[in-house]
């Protein structure tokens, strides 16, 4: 299933999809747990977001630098 190039490709993206849902939401998910923990709202929310804001944009500059690549 996997040797089938289509399907490799189809498999990358899924991969980078998940990758950069899970770069926003892990951080936002820890910055509310830990919240809640040490009940400093918002505190460690706001870093999440930032912290998932900052990983984002370096997950889709590495997809633009490896596209740019490809070309």
């Amino acid at each position: 299933m996997f040797n089938d190039p289509k399907n490799r490709k189809y498999l990358e993206y899924a991969s980078l999809g998940v990758e950069i849902a899970a770069s926003f939401a892990v951080p936002i998910l820890a910055g509310y747990w830990l919240d809640e923990k040490f009940q400093t709202s918002p505190w460690f929310l706001l870093s999440g977001i930032f912290l998932g804001i900052v990983l984002m944009l370096a997950i889709f500059i590495r997809i633009a630098r490896d596209t740019g690549n490809k070309s």
